[in-house]
This record gives C-alpha cells, structure tokens and sequence, in this order.
C-alpha cells in the first residue's frame, strides 16, 4: 500500500502560480508511475499530468498544456506539479495517483483513471477570475 498526501493548494488569482507536492509512503517511489487528476463541480475526474517512474517521460492534458509542469523527486518520495497561468476553469479539487510499474518499461505514463490503484484525498485549488 501506497499512501499518498497532496498539498500546496489554495485561492489564487487568474494568471497566478502554485506548486502543488504529493508525499509518497514509499521510500522507492521509483516503482511508480504518477499522475495528477482534477475534479470541478459538475464534472467527471479528468487527467491533468503524467510522469514515468524516473521522470524520462511527461504528458500533459491539452487544457494545461504549456502552462503545467510535472516533475517527481524520487529520493524525496514526492511529486509536484507546477501551476502557472492560472484560469478559472482550473477550479477544481487536485488529486496525485500513483501505479506500481516496476515490471513495465521506466519509459511508460499513463493517462487513464483506471490505471492507478493508490489515491490522495485531494487538494482544493481555486483560481478566482
């Protein structure tokens, strides 16, 4: 079991920054590849950013692409995602997730919900216009 914790969200103003961490359990986050997710109100959990377990590879959704930056520090069991250019429609609450991929090619992410087995409770990130 994988146990995980996001912070750093908060109310920040369109066009505004925020880093947001998620500690890891684990003290070989290395086996795992992560992601970010989001949930507005009124709609369904939707990817957000991808990293494969050693950071080779990224993925960004098209919404935040160019202005979202997701990296991982492995000796230090966390991962962040770096916000900036903030809009409204970024409203939403921020969840990491993470999937054992040990057995898997360091190179792979993955973008769907079903592929990630270990949860954060979420961090509420309000961007007001």
């Amino acid at each position: 079991q994988v146990q995980l914790v996001e912070s750093g969200g908060g109310l920040v103003q369109a066009g505004g920054s925020l880093r947001l961490s998620c500690a890891a359990s684990t003290r070989s986050l290395g086996n795992y590849a992560m992601g970010w997710f989001r949930l507005a109100p009124g709609k369904e959990r939707e990817f957000v950013a991808a990293i494969s377990r050693h950071g080779t590879n990224t993925y960004y959704a098209d919404s935040v692409e160019g202005r979202f930056t997701i990296s991982r520090d492995n000796a230090k069991s966390t991962v962040f995602l770096q916000m900036t250019s903030l809009k409204s429609e970024d409203t939403a609450v921020y969840y990491c997730a993470a999937k054992d991929a040990s057995h898997y090619s360091e190179g792979y992410y993955y973008t769907g919900r079903a592929s990630y087995r270990f949860w954060g409770r979420g961090t509420q990130v309000t961007v007001s216009s």
